[in-house]
């Protein structure tokens, strides 16, 4: 009777600790996926701010104060001229190339970088090599706490 009252125990103990081990494991995992959430979150609104911060600005440099109906006439060269600097960036294209770090408390060692490039107005996915009525601005966010970057992209257009 005794050593069927030590197996008894001793299949409780068992049964309790993988119990135990496996509610442990489950509580991490959650943990896990909750702070993951939040960084890519984090970038997720990043990404969003500087799309935001680029629908404000004008289409082209060469439309600031008269629209245009030659796609010719828009700057061929995209980025920032050699006297704009961040933030006084005054149309989309500035913003090629731009990459910011970000560092601040609950929101550190993120990278937000954009790029921006003419597209087709019938297909945006595909890159023109002319100048056309629509750009396409990608902005990236990166940060070693993310198995991947998160990317956004807008279609900006003049028509």
């Amino acid at each position: 009777m005794q050593n069927i009252q030590s197996y008894l125990t001793i299949g409780g103990l068992l049964l309790f600790s993988l119990t135990s081990l496996r509610f442990n494991n489950a509580i991490l995992d959650t943990s896990t996926a909750d702070v993951q959430n939040k960084v890519y979150l984090t970038a997720f609104s990043l990404a969003d701010d500087m799309i935001e911060e680029i629908k404000v600005k004008s289409f082209d440099q060469n439309t600031i104060q008269f629209p245009t109906n030659d796609p010719s006439t828009l700057t061929l060269n995209l980025g920032p001229g050699s006297s704009e600097v961040y933030p006084n960036f005054n149309d989309v294209d500035d913003f090629n190339g731009y990459t910011r770090n970000v560092d601040e408390p609950h929101a550190e060692g993120y990278v937000v970088s954009c790029a921006v490039q003419y597209v087709q107005g019938n297909d945006p996915d595909v890159v023109s090599s002319t100048q056309t009525f629509f750009k396409k601005a990608t902005v990236t966010v990166t940060s070693p706490y993310m198995d991947h970057a998160v990317s956004l992209s807008f279609i900006f257009t003049l028509k």
